[in-house]
């Protein structure tokens, strides 16, 4: 996974060179802006593997630069992993409803830094093994080989993340699956602390569905699981 290019969008410089250094390390190539102008630029032309984006920026706020990155079709497709000072959880699900892949607060570990930026990456390549089988449950189908969602006769454009939920879901279908462990399939990571990231995804994925988002069931105190049988 080394080569790949992080853009990372930081205005506070000890902050940026702490991230910048502990990237390179784990073998990363940076490119580092400190507004979000210049992010939704540098996205534009360079096409980054990740962007790394601080939600406090002068000018145009974090939370504008991913709605306008997950609005342009250049741009919607590169992984966000946004990073914020700010202890409120509803800007963490805004973040994520607006389509950040996930989130990180300040203080936060360098070690536990690289390990979320991999996690993403890897979810953002396709598996070496995947399944040849096309799950369908009413108006849905999923392509794992393909790589695509139905609804009906229409293709859904999910993010790889919320690909790999549904195809997670979907593989484990009849089974309940808790946050924890989807967390640590899809996400990568085990803590309870980001359970609400795994709530925030599944409604984005239901809003995509639309007549098909009942496929994903939600079992109360436990988690998740996609629906076997037709109703």
């Amino acid at each position: 996974m080394t080569g790949k290019s992080i853009l990372v969008v930081e205005d506070e410089e000890d902050i940026l060179d702490l991230i910048s250094y502990n990237l390179k390390q784990a073998g990363f190539s940076i490119v580092a802006v400190g507004s979000g102008e210049e992010a939704l630029e540098v996205a534009s032309e360079e096409a980054p593997s990740l962007v790394l984006l601080d939600l406090m920026l002068p000018g145009i706020d974090g939370l504008e630069v991913c709605r306008l990155l997950k609005g342009n079709a250049e741009t919607k497709h590169i992984p966000v992993l946004m990073l914020t000072a700010r202890t409120e959880e509803v800007d963490r699900i805004v973040g994520l409803e607006l389509g950040a892949d996930d989130y990180l607060t300040k203080p936060f570990s360098p070690r536990e830094l690289v390990l979320r930026v991999r996690a993403i990456l890897r979810r953002a390549q396709p598996a070496e093994e995947v399944s040849d089988e096309c799950f369908r449950v009413g108006p849905l189908m999923v392509d794992p080989i393909g790589h695509r969602v139905q609804v009906g006769r229409e293709e859904i454009e999910l993010t790889a993340t919320e690909f790999r939920l549904l195809l997670t879901l979907a593989e484990r279908r009849g089974r309940v699956q808790s946050r924890e462990e989807l967390l640590n399939v899809v996400w990568g990571y085990e803590h309870s602390g980001y359970r609400r990231t795994v709530d925030t995804h599944v409604r984005r994925l239901r809003e995509k569905l639309r007549e098909a988002a009942d496929c994903v069931e939600t079992v109360r105190g436990v988690g998740y699981r996609f629906r076997r049988e037709e109703r």
